[in-house]
């Protein structure tokens, strides 16, 4: 059999795979996407979009209870049926028919089907049909599968069945009780989001704060924003062993207790969903993260890419779709025969996930951050200044909700008069935090933010307030 010859081939085609085709195609390239599951990936349909979804009803129900005058119509709790359905809606009844229709409007040709890398710019597809679809690259394959959730070995967790994430955001309706097994974001989010629903939830968490590698002070945010929905945490703690009784899962402790819940969701990382893509025909190990250079080529190739979750760099969709903006910029100039950037910002380069990340936790306070934490800023042996500002002070807080509570932090390079990272606590501070990304990432002078006037009376006067506190300091 003749293989089908393309200039690009792409494996995954989740939003990033999907992002990689589209610059690869507008460069000029014949492209093909390879899919075993639905076109739109995970954060289409098991993570980013129904995630928020489910938090979305409990969210608004306690900003209308935040404010007097709004909080006197509140007469009841979150319809956890009707979350269910408007999150069904906005997966679109994980039906793909959209987003193909995207693909196709593109020119860039979809094989639906596992793809596994047989060889140097050679991929076979085994068809749902059984048929095998044999394909070559004149220039470059993508692997864009993204991660799976782990699965801790720990005896008997996994004859007990427990949810992942994946089953968590596409679960029919919530459980009486629901043991959380982590403390990250997955597990946080999903801890508010079932509150709300009046889960009795239980979250079991190893280490001793919450959101580790979060600034302290959102860590404590959250922790007592979660207790406050009735959430019980147990921290320093880990499961030993599992089972399953007629109606309920128990998980031993180390510290010699239990947890009894009707179901148990399992957030305690991800690992790379590279195990059955064919890369030990290429020399590399089946199951591993791909080491990658800041183009998104593997190390040791010049025909293949890792592009997304894969790699290990940034596990987040949008530095997913950022590495992919890159990586399709990057594959196309190299088949011209152009010349690739390699200056620090350069676009065909994805340098931010390094320095410049930008994340937001959906709980209730919310957390935004970019960039560096204090920690971990003080590690890298600049010398920098921390400046910390309550939100609550601020007149665009005291007009939003009632007992307004935020916090902020900025962290400056005293050398360089530059930002090094952001973070925000607080009622919906995610749609604070591209301002912070620009500064951030751009490297904006303190000196130039003064001009950069934020609108009174909003919460975006913290900008101001970082400033005056920075130069209070400076003059004490």
């Amino acid at each position: 059999m003749t293989a089908r010859e393309y200039d690009l081939i792409v494996i995954g085609a989740g939003t990033v795979g999907e992002n990689v085709a589209d610059y690869a195609k507008k460069g000029g390239l014949s492209v093909v996407l390879v899919e075993a599951e639905l076109v739109g990936g995970d954060c289409s349909y098991w993570a980013c979009m129904p995630s928020k979804a489910l938090l979305r009803a409990g969210s608004a129900l306690r900003a209308a209870r935040a404010v007097e005058g709004a909080s006197h119509a509140v007469t009841g709790g979150v319809d956890a049926a009707a979350a269910f359905a408007r999150r069904t809606r906005i997966v679109h009844d994980w039906d793909d028919a959209s987003q193909v229709k995207w693909v196709d409007s593109t020119g860039i040709d979809l094989v639906r089907g596992h793809g596994r890398v047989t060889g140097e710019r050679t991929v076979s597809v085994e068809t749902p049909d059984g048929s095998t679809v044999d394909l070559h690259a004149k220039h470059a394959v993508t692997l864009s599968t993204g991660s799976v959730a782990l699965l801790p070995d720990i005896p008997g967790l996994a004859e007990i069945e427990p949810w992942t994430s994946h089953d968590a955001t596409s679960a029919t309706g919530a459980p009486a009780s629901l043991a959380i097994v982590g403390g990250g974001v997955v597990a946080c989010e999903m801890a508010t989001a079932y509150a709300s629903f009046g889960t009795k939830v239980t979250m079991i968490v190893r280490g001793e704060t919450l959101l580790y590698g979060q600034e302290p002070f959102a860590s404590e945010a959250v922790a007592d924003a979660l207790a406050d929905a009735g959430v019980t945490i147990r921290t320093g703690v880990e499961v030993v062993e599992a089972h399953r009784t007629d109606s309920n899962a128990v998980l031993d402790l180390s510290d010699g207790g239990k947890v009894v819940a009707e179901q148990v969701l399992v957030a305690t990382g991800r690992i790379p969903r590279t195990m059955d893509l064919g890369l030990a025909t290429i020399g590399l190990t089946d199951g591993d993260w791909l080491d990658v250079d800041d183009t998104l080529l593997v190390k040791g190739f010049d025909w293949l890419y890792g592009v997304g979750d894969v790699n290990h760099r940034a596990l987040l969709t949008h530095q997913g779709k950022y590495q992919a903006r890159a990586a399709g910029d990057v594959i196309a100039a190299r088949a011209r025969g152009d010349r690739v950037q390699d200056a620090m910002w350069g676009r065909h380069v994805a340098s931010a996930d390094a320095q410049a990340v930008p994340q937001v936790t959906c709980t209730d306070p919310e957390v935004a951050s970019v960039g560096l934490t204090a920690e971990a800023a003080a590690k890298t042996g600049r010398s920098i200044r921390v400046i910390d500002y309550d939100l609550s002070w601020l007149a665009g807080a005291t007009v939003y909700a009632d007992g307004y509570k935020g916090q902020a932090r900025a962290i400056v390079d005293e050398e360089q008069q530059v930002l090094l990272g952001v973070t925000f606590v607080g009622p919906d501070v995610s749609e604070m935090l591209q301002a912070a990304t620009i500064a951030v990432v751009a490297q904006v002078p303190l000196s130039r933010l003064w001009h950069a006037v934020p609108a009174y009376p909003t919460v975006n006067e913290v900008w101001l307030r970082f400033l005056e506190e920075y130069g209070r300091e400076d003059s004490a």
